[in-house]
Parts: C-alpha cells; sequence; structure tokens
C-alpha cells in the first residue's frame, strides 16, 4: 500500500505504458471542473443581479408610495383651497344652480 502511494505521488501512473488512457482522464476532469467553476460563477453572478433588482424594486415600491400619497394630499380639497388663494381666488358664497334648457322640438 505504501509503495503504491509512494508511486502515485511520484507520478509513475503518467509516464507508465497505459500513460496515454491516465492522460486522457486527466484532462476530461480538468474540463469538468472547469466547467463546474464556470457555472458557479455564473450563478454567482446572478444571484447579486437578482438582490441587487430586488433592492432596486423595493426602493422603487416606496418611491411609488410617497409619491401617490403626496398627490393624494394634493387632490384634498383644503390643499387646492389654500393654493387657489394664493391667486386670489377664492370659494364661492352662493352654491351652484343648475341650469335647465327645454329642447325646441316642435
Amino acid at each position: 500500500m505504501k509503495e503504491g502511494i509512494v508511486s502515485i505521488l511520484k507520478g509513475k501512473f503518467l509516464v507508465s505504458g497505459d500513460a496515454p488512457k491516465n492522460w486522457l482522464f486527466l484532462v476530461f476532469a480538468s474540463f469538468l471542473a472547469t466547467i463546474m467553476i464556470s457555472s458557479s460563477h455564473s450563478a454567482d453572478k446572478k444571484v447579486h443581479q437578482l438582490a441587487a433588482l430586488n433592492e432596486e424594486v423595493k426602493a422603487l415600491r416606496s418611491e411609488f408610495v410617497e409619491m401617490r400619497s403626496d398627490v393624494q394630499k394634493q387632490k384634498l380639497e383644503s390643499t387646492v383651497r389654500l393654493a387657489v388663494a394664493e391667486k386670489g381666488l377664492l370659494p364661492s358664497e352662493s352654491p351652484p344652480k343648475k341650469i335647465k334648457v327645454k329642447s325646441a322640438t316642435p
């Protein structure tokens, strides 16, 4: 058993009679390892992109809620009344009256 480990550490399996088969396996194993590493890096990159997009969605949702509340405040009658009072417009003292138009059909 000790001789087997020593021969592996010395690399005798790479120069022995059936070395091309061993080299082919090592090239194949290296190729698979490269593909696994590349796939792992790609997956990590996508996870980081997804996290960044989730943060952006949270920020945009927060901005949307803030804008919607501002618009709702601006639509209030009291806010509109103050805005037009600065321009000299005041609310009417008398309520509006309906105008009825009768059609002239013979």
